[in-house]
């Protein structure tokens, strides 16, 4: 019965993730007890004015204080049903935010007025995001000038996006085709127009993109290798790559979701946020038993991407 009324309320877009149809039946249900408590209490609003409306002049309305069973019942009953919409959507939640190991990555920046993709080969791409069906994909967003939100309506995932800090969705495509992307925060005169399309693509016709080269004397440079090259330029003199204790921390495991202690007795988790925020501002996030010493760089997105991915491959 409960299905039935659900099929009429299902109005929401082309299901093509793994989250869509948890995300479409909370969605449906909180739909369907709003509709049914609106009705009933319309219902009984308009029923008692017509009950106990005034008859006479000499009428009296009946003086009624409270009914304790009424009231605990019209108390529990709902309390229970928002626990239980809370307990499924926070378990859906808490499984939106924590990507899997081994999902393929994509950086994603926005700017205005227009998406820019880059893979983990060094491939780009503007305007269109290409990813292969059954696999889970991990993007990695960050905004290049104001604050913008990325939502692919079909896959059901929606994140704002800043200036200067990394957000993160995640979503494992389950058909094929083509699907909108837009961006739902207001961002300038051409915000409408932000617009992209997700290609969900075969694994096979997802590496021949991947690896095709619109200029075949073109190599894509890996952001690991910028990365290093960087990491050689600037950051060698003071991190090590073995383990080894010099100025600052080795780089050593260091992306490995592993806390570090800082000075003041906090932990932080080592993420693209903190990796990107100890280049940026060092100063602000102190590891504990290490010396405030480490100037701030100013990279370029690329750079950092480099960097960030550079660090990953040091097991």
């Amino acid at each position: 019965m409960l299905d039935w009324i659900l099929e009429i309320f299902d109005f929401m877009p082309v299901e093509a993730s793994s989250w869509a149809s948890r995300v479409d039946y909370i969605n449906n249900v909180i739909t369907v007890i709003s509709v049914f408590c609106t009705v009933a209490i319309t219902f009984v609003m308009i029923l008692f004015a017509w009950k106990y409306r005034r008859k006479s002049e000499n009428q009296k309305t009946a003086y009624i204080t409270h009914n304790a069973t009424l009231e605990t019942i019209w108390t529990i009953i709902p309390t229970i049903i928002c626990f239980v919409l809370f307990y499924f959507g926070y378990t859906v939640y808490h499984e939106m935010r924590n990507p899997p190991v081994g999902a393929n990555e994509v950086f994603v920046k926005g700017q205005t007025w227009y998406w820019d993709f880059q893979y983990a080969n060094g491939k780009k791409s503007t305007g269109e995001l290409v990813v292969p069906v059954g696999e889970p994909v991990k993007l990695i967003m960050t905004s290049a000038d104001v604050l913008h939100s990325f939502f692919i309506p079909a896959m059901r995932v929606k994140e704002d996006m800043y200036n200067g800090n990394y957000s993160y969705l995640w979503f494992t495509p389950t058909s094929s085709g083509t699907f909108d992307i837009f961006c739902t925060e207001y961002c300038g005169t051409q915000h409408s127009g932000m617009t992209a399309k997700l290609k969900v693509v075969s694994k096979e016709a997802y590496n021949d993109w991947l690896n095709e080269k619109k200029d075949p004397s073109a190599e894509p440079v890996l952001p690991e290798v910028t990365g290093k090259a960087i990491y050689t330029a600037k950051c060698a003199a003071c991190h090590s790559l073995d383990g080894s204790k010099v100025v600052g921390p080795s780089f050593k495991g260091i992306y490995s979701g592993a806390k570090h202690v800082l000075q003041d007795g906090t932990e932080v988790v080592v993420d693209d946020n903190y990796i990107r925020n100890s280049i940026a501002n060092p100063l602000s996030q102190i590891v504990a038993g290490y010396p405030p010493v480490m100037p701030a760089f100013q990279l370029s997105e690329d750079e950092l991407i480099g960097v960030i991915s550079y660090m990953k491959t040091l097991k």
